[in-house]
């Protein structure tokens, strides 16, 4: 009888523990809605892409100011652009300088800004470096540019260019309420980057760097390449022109980091 009793006891507990497992397994469904899981697509709310855990955002730079035309073309010939890289000042027969009007339409567009400041030949001489660091400060305040946005000092690869150059542009920006940026092609070899780790430490590694090294094709947006830029190790590699001289819209095409928008306008 005693048997019989426990028996029966232990039957009963089994009965009650496989009851909710049993319910739980067929009659609730726990497993989880696939809408709400993380898409594995690699781009993000953003705009931007996942790039080795990095945020890369896609953007272009024009020699001619940006209208809507110009903006249509882009579109739907390579895609939306986060970043637009734009030249401070008129330079006659190579730029238009970036204007007011432009800079309302780009903004009211969700595009950043990049500053491009390319009004010397020749990179240098400290005093030279300085002049022109000032001369750029000067037109990026003409425009109400705000604090802590970066100017990128084009140095074409014909450019004569030393390390003194450099250090007298990065000196009078950092001192300035603007960041210092270098742009230009960073292979390793040329004398652009022989001036570079010429120049003081501090300088090295507090230059933005947005360097058109190495060179592939023009892609869309969409088929951009992964981002693998080369210049210097100790400078703050953020951009890479990756392409140039579209022969639709006339544009350049690069690909940015997350650090480098936060130094746009």
């Amino acid at each position: 009888m005693l048997n019989k009793r426990f028996l029966y006891m232990l039957i009963g507990v089994v009965v009650l523990i496989t009851i909710p497992i049993f319910l739980n397994m067929v009659v609730f469904d726990t497993k989880p809605d696939s809408s709400n899981e993380p898409s594995t697509d690699e781009s993000n709310e953003d705009g931007s892409d996942s790039n080795d855990g990095k945020q890369i955002y896609w953007g272009v730079d024009s020699a001619s100011s940006v209208n809507n035309d110009l903006k249509q073309c882009v579109e739907d010939n390579f895609g939306k652009p986060d970043v637009w890289g734009r030249y401070l000042g008129d330079n006659k027969g190579v730029s238009k300088g970036l204007d007011a009007d432009e800079v309302t339409f780009l903004h009211k567009n969700d595009i950043r800004i990049l500053l491009i400041y390319n009004h010397f030949r020749d990179a240098t001489g400290y005093d030279h470096g300085a002049r022109e660091a000032k001369q750029a400060i000067s037109l990026a305040n003409d425009l109400d540019v705000p604090d802590g946005v970066a100017i990128f000092g084009d140095i074409e690869p014909k450019y004569p260019v030393d390390s003194a150059f450099i250090q007298g542009w990065y000196d009078t920006l950092a001192a300035s309420d603007y960041q210092p940026g270098l742009y230009g092609v960073f292979d390793d070899g040329s004398n652009l980057v022989e001036a570079y780790h010429a120049t003081k430490r501090k300088a090295r590694e507090n230059t933005i760097v947005w360097t058109s090294y190495p060179q592939q094709e023009i892609t869309t947006k969409e088929n951009a390449p992964k981002y693998a830029p080369e210049g210097p190790d100790d400078a703050l590699l953020y951009g890479w022109q990756y392409a140039i001289e579209s022969d639709k819209c006339n544009i350049d095409t690069n690909l940015f980091t997350k650090e480098l928008l936060d130094a746009l306008w």
